[in-house]
């Protein structure tokens, strides 16, 4: 059995199912999603859609990402708490057209498929899995504001800032890089610093190669390291723009 874990797929049907295809995921394979399923591409509907058939056949942990939490605001008018016209700006303009042509029956099936969605995944090899990060030295299970979990990027950049040569044992060693032994995150794109691969800093791995824009989608085997990647989203989805 694989244990897969697959960046933000942004509303990009067409890279998901190729990335499945390329890994040759079979219904032994654990799948785990890190979130932003919403957002970017036109098909966000056919993502949800098919992440709740494929949990019927694969043992299916479903992350939640900024996104998902904006588009679940969204769908159940509770938009007083964020910036609706930026959110249209950041890929949400594309789900609200996609969902003009979804009936109300499927709204709701998709509405309690988001509410389902879990903040953070702990495996019995103690590797965590959460969209964003995490602030509270003491762990995901001691943050005091859970939004953090799927907002926050400040676990990302402390990995990117820390000196590649510090060892655990430093006094300065920030805790939180000691309490896991891997951490697998989306939410910033590596794209971000010019990658298009998951990047590896210390303990972090970044799974987000940047579907949203102009990088590909990834589904990385969280053991032997290996990953496939689907076509860059712009040559999948060419009459539309994306996050770009």
């Amino acid at each position: 059995m694989r244990t897969l874990v697959i960046g933000d797929i942004h509303g990009g049907f067409r890279a998901l199912k190729q990335i499945l295809e390329r890994a040759k995921v079979v219904a032994t394979d654990k799948l785990i999603f890190l979130g932003d399923y919403v957002d970017g591409w036109s098909e966000s509907p056919e993502v949800l859609d098919f992440l709740i058939a494929i949990s019927k056949t694969n043992n299916c942990v479903f992350i939640r990402g900024n996104h998902d939490q904006l588009f679940l605001d969204w769908l159940e008018s509770n938009t007083e708490n964020f910036d609706e016209e930026m959110w249209f700006k950041h890929g949400g303009k594309a789900t609200v057209e996609a969902y003009k042509k979804v009936s109300n029956s499927l709204k709701e099936k998709h509405i309690l498929f988001l509410k389902s969605l879990e903040n953070y995944h702990i495996d019995s090899q103690n590797r965590l899995f959460v969209h964003a990060g995490f602030t509270n030295m003491n762990g995901v299970t001691a943050e005091y504001f859970p939004k953090l979990l799927y907002w926050e990027r400040t676990l990302w950049e402390t990995a990117l800032a820390l000196d590649k040569s510090m060892e655990t044992s430093d006094p300065m060693y920030p805790k939180r890089f000691s309490l896991y032994k891997e951490i697998y995150i989306g939410h910033t794109p590596v794209t971000r610093i010019g990658k298009t691969i998951p990047v590896q800093m210390k303990c972090v791995w970044n799974v987000d190669t940047g579907a949203a824009f102009e990088g590909p989608l990834t589904i990385l085997d969280v053991d032997s390291k290996e990953f496939c990647q689907s076509e860059p989203l712009p040559l999948l989805y060419p009459n539309e723009k994306g996050r770009n």
